[in-house]
């Protein structure tokens, strides 16, 4: 009996492997170079996700390399620092807006449609603004004002570079442009988005601290700035309330060093300034410099999603030259954040994360891309 019991133990331990938090996700590798922006969308209209990152558009299906743009190496970079997928022009059709590391030029590349797709044309560049800023660590979007349409963010390595929000609007002929609004003078390497402050307000945080969102709207004039930090950040860093207290946490990390950790609100000290209490989640890897959210076991909770950036500083972090990893973290209803390996040793991620159901079986998969090469990740959960 004793034998017949073990062996039956043995026969129902891979269901229940299956039945755990996802692990090891199966890697296909679309394209190599040094670009670390990438979207998600369906830009040729068949109903299928498909992946877009720097020079290429990687069809759903035969995830062949198609040309979008044509992008100048720069020192260990590439003249792009992230790409977004959006209908521009109202056409029906996905376009991509992608910024600079070191021009302040900021374009979108018209989808050419069919029979352009199919031929492999170049997608017809517009520019949008050139803010004349030069040192463009990475750029974000979110709707400030809540009109549906989000704003363009760039955060500025060189802190003594003002902060814009750039909203679109149309220009005399009826074409898209960007106006730029100035939210204040400080920034520094680090973005984020969110009510830390829980006024019911967006505030914006950055390397050197974070913005107050005005109560009498986001445009109403510049934004009060509270230094409460001087730290070298990531982007994005992200807000929400962790540890389920109704206080807004922050989720940030060493984005060019060692450490990962969480904030956790504590309202505000006798000063009338934000307390937090820091939490380490994760000092193991270096370069945590790009975190996301999203729901990859499908419990109906998000977890935390990041990875080592590849070559972030061409190999000089510390750290930058040990092998890439990914990783996800599940946590509890006090903070306390557990570890599950996506990938390691073969890919890092760049400076966007991306995350959908590329592969239409019902879980979430990620999309990363960075000086290792563009890639999918798919979640094994529904395998």
């Amino acid at each position: 009996m004793r034998s017949l019991f073990s062996l039956t133990l043995l026969c129902a331990l891979p269901c229940l492997a299956i039945a755990g938090p996802p692990e090891n996700f199966r890697v296909q590798v679309l394209g190599v170079d040094a670009n670390e922006g990438c979207d998600v969308a369906d830009f040729d209209g068949d109903g299928k996700l498909d992946v877009v990152a720097g020079r290429n558009w990687y069809r759903n299906g035969d995830w062949l390399p198609r040309p979008v743009r044509l992008i100048e190496d720069a020192n260990g970079y590439v003249h792009s620092n992230g790409d977004f997928a959006m209908d521009v022009n109202g056409d029906g059709k996905v376009d991509v807006v992608a910024g600079d590391f070191f021009q302040g030029k900021v374009s979108w590349f018209e989808n050419p449609g069919n029979p352009g797709l199919t031929q492999g044309y170049l997608w017809k560049e517009h520019n949008l603004i050139d803010t004349k800023l030069t040192t463009n660590e990475a750029t974000i979007m979110a709707d400030l004002d809540g009109d549906g349409v989000a704003e363009w963010i760039t955060n500025q390595w060189n802190p003594s570079n003002p902060l814009l929000a750039c909203r679109f609007d149309k220009t005399e002929k009826g074409e898209p442009k960007l106006v730029s609004f100035k939210i204040g003078g400080q920034n520094g390497h680090g973005i984020g988005v969110g009510d830390i402050n829980n006024d019911g307000r967006t505030d914006i945080l950055v390397g050197q601290g974070w913005y107050e969102g005005p109560e009498q709207g986001p445009f109403s004039g510049e934004w009060t700035f509270h230094a409460d930090w001087n730290e070298g950040l990531p982007c994005p860093m992200l807000v929400t309330d962790v540890n389920g207290d109704g206080k807004n946490d922050i989720i940030a990390s060493k984005a060019h060093g060692f450490g990962l950790w969480v904030w956790l609100g504590q309202g505000v000290d006798k000063d009338g300034k934000l307390a937090f209490e820091q939490k380490m989640i994760d000092d193991t890897f270096s370069q945590a410099h790009c975190l996301h959210l999203a729901d990859l076991d499908g419990d109906g909770k998000e977890e935390l999603i990041t990875g080592k950036r590849v070559r972030a500083h061409n190999g000089n972090d510390p750290g930058g030259k040990e092998p890439p990893v990914v990783s996800y973290y599940k946590w509890d209803g006090e903070g306390n954040f557990t570890r599950h390996f996506i990938n390691r040793g073969e890919v890092g991620i760049g400076l966007q994360i991306r995350t959908a159901d590329i592969d239409g079986d019902g879980d979430i998969d990620i999309v990363v891309a960075g000086k290792d090469g563009t890639q999918i990740l798919y979640n094994p959960l529904k395998d």
